[in-house]
């Protein structure tokens, strides 16, 4: 994926109008953050690019063309909108490889390798349900990455990390914006706003508008 378009975007709930003609490009290797109050439509913009929303008028632009194949689509995307249903009585290693299994055959490997990079312990037994909100967090970010998509979809992928956890996450999106993912990121930390987002955007009153990052405002791409 080299390029994902939101173009005019609407969305509206009955009477009230969300999204009023949210425009956005983004490239590979960048990570772009939006912000806004709760409420604002940050959560309402991401399942509409996952298409789990349906907007009343817009297009998304994958490399220049709308995507049809929902299903394709969604298997080049790592998202992270609300909390995963994970299996509460199983590991986090056999939450992984339920959910690879269901488009893959299973590689061991790889699903060690992703429990490792998100700090897990992949041999570890020990039950999702019984896991912090931290651990929980970090498996959802491990979901997430695990089939190595082009599209990052991450909507407060910080929430319950400690500091600790919130460096090492910050150090892995900045290795996966390096190998070309595109990245979306909603937070209300301005600091991993500031540290990790290349452009920012705030959604205010349903627009989509350069956000003022570092005394410099931006220059908003059509």
């Amino acid at each position: 994926m080299e390029t994902l378009e939101v173009k005019n975007l609407i969305k509206k709930f009955g009477e009230k109008t969300v999204l009023r003609g949210v425009s956005l490009n983004c490239e590979k290797g960048k990570i772009y953050g939006i912000v806004g109050y709760n409420g604002s439509g940050k959560t309402v913009l991401f399942k509409c690019i996952c298409g789990f929303l349906r907007p009343e008028a817009g297009e998304i632009l994958i490399n220049g063309k709308s995507h049809i194949n929902r299903a394709t689509y969604l298997s080049n995307m790592g998202i992270i909108i609300e909390e995963p249903a994970f299996m509460k009585n199983k590991s986090a290693y056999h939450n992984l490889k339920y959910l690879y299994l269901i488009n893959h055959s299973l590689d061991r490997e790889l699903l060690f390798r992703t429990l490792e990079r998100v700090g897990l312990n992949p041999k570890d037994r020990k039950k999702v349900g019984k896991y912090s909100m931290g651990m929980k967090q970090r498996l959802a970010i491990a979901q997430a990455i695990m089939e190595n998509p082009e599209l990052l979809i991450l909507d407060e992928p910080m929430n319950g990390l400690d500091k600790q956890g919130v460096s090492e996450i910050r150090a892995l999106l900045r290795s996966l914006k390096n190998e070309g993912k595109i990245i979306l990121l909603a937070s209300h930390n301005k600091e991993d706003i500031e540290i990790l987002c290349d452009e920012v955007y705030e959604i205010d009153d349903g627009m989509l508008n350069p956000y003022i990052l570092n005394n410099k405002k931006q220059s908003k791409r059509e």
